[in-house]
């Protein structure tokens, strides 16, 4: 057993590093604040309203690579991760913070392009930039955003609420922005993207934060445990299973993918199932349902965007146990989930 004092962040692990540490913060909180271990915090604001709270640190080289993203992509996705968080919670963004670290050798023009992303997902969702910091950086490029919302206290979803017999659904296609990372790595100088991989390629560069299906479902009181899909839904899936204490099982064959994403697959020798399973970044929403309202919802939900609500899957008694099933049997699709820190 190692020593504790040797003990290294790889050893702990993302969610090892969070459960030692986030204990001692919790048990102090006041009565009414929500904090560590959802999307977002949430405070007591005016009558039955709740301010929801998320940030997001993104770092070149970790969470981006600034030589092969647009600053105008980067502005936009810096935003939309966070008004994600918001949306898992059944709310309304309204105000953003940004910090900004920034190597000396940044060109006006590349940050003038940054704005201009944030700036046009900004005006199509209400969101108002409040103020920040900025700092210079001897290294990479660092952005920090904080983004503030409002939902009704009656609304909102957490991820401690699902419950055995829940389906288990998401909001979108699965794996697309994964498959459009791995086209970025790999892409070889000159070489042209065909339709379908500049598809993937748009989807892991300007994600989509699904506010308006985040506040439906939120407003439907049969929707119980709720989301987005940032790490993937191995990963994301893991932490409603230990907010709820249930485990999972999920049916591959029932992933939703694009055609555009079976398309690269194939021509790339892409492993289908892991790429959806584990592909992080979509940030469509992850939820369950009570089993007996969830066809009806489904079909209040198409006739709302006219695009089905895909069952992926049923909440199960067993808990901190996933299991995926291919035609009802057991499948190991390996250690595929995305976790911070870990030595892979």
């Amino acid at each position: 057993m190692k020593n504790k004092s040797r003990l290294k962040i790889t050893d702990l692990g993302e969610f090892g590093f969070i459960a030692r540490f986030s204990p001692s913060f919790l048990k102090k909180l006041p009565s009414g604040l929500v904090g560590i271990g959802d999307d977002c915090a949430v405070i007591p604001w005016k009558g039955r309203k709740k301010l929801l709270v998320t940030t997001d640190l993104l770092i070149d080289g970790v969470h981006f690579l600034k030589d092969r993203v647009s600053p105008f992509d980067l502005g936009h996705k810096s935003l939309a991760v966070n008004l994600s968080d918001i949306a898992a919670m059944g709310g309304t963004p309204l105000w953003a913070f940004l910090s900004l670290a920034i190597p000396p050798e940044t060109e006006i023009a590349w940050l003038d392009e940054f704005f201009r992303g944030w700036r046009k997902l900004e005006s199509r969702t209400g969101v108002h930039l409040l103020g920040g910091d900025t700092t210079g950086s001897r290294n990479s490029l660092a952005i920090t955003v904080v983004a503030l919302g409002l939902a009704d206290s009656r609304h909102i979803r957490y991820r401690s609420s699902a419950r055995p017999g829940d389906i288990v659904a998401v909001t979108g296609n699965l794996g697309d922005s994964e498959g459009g990372l791995r086209l970025i790595l790999g892409n070889r100088p000159g070489k042209k993207f065909s339709a379908a991989e500049k598809y993937l390629v748009q989807r892991h560069y300007r994600p989509r934060p699904h506010l308006e299906e985040g506040r439906f479902l939120a407003s439907r009181p049969e929707v119980r445990a709720m989301m987005d899909v940032s790490d993937g839904i191995d990963s994301d899936l893991r932490r409603i299973m230990e907010s709820s204490g249930c485990g999972v099982k999920i049916y591959l064959e029932q992933l939703p993918v694009s055609a555009a994403l079976q398309k690269c697959c194939r021509q790339h020798g892409w492993n289908l199932e892991a790429v959806a399973a584990a592909g992080g970044e979509d940030y469509c929403l992850l939820l369950t349902v009570a089993p007996e309202k969830f066809t009806v919802l489904a079909e209040k939900f198409f006739r709302r965007f006219r695009r089905p609500l895909p069952a992926i899957g049923q909440v199960t008694p067993d808990r901190g146990k996933l299991v995926y099933l291919r035609a009802g049997r057991p499948v190991v699709l390996g250690n595929i989930g995305f976790n911070h820190f870990r030595r892979d």
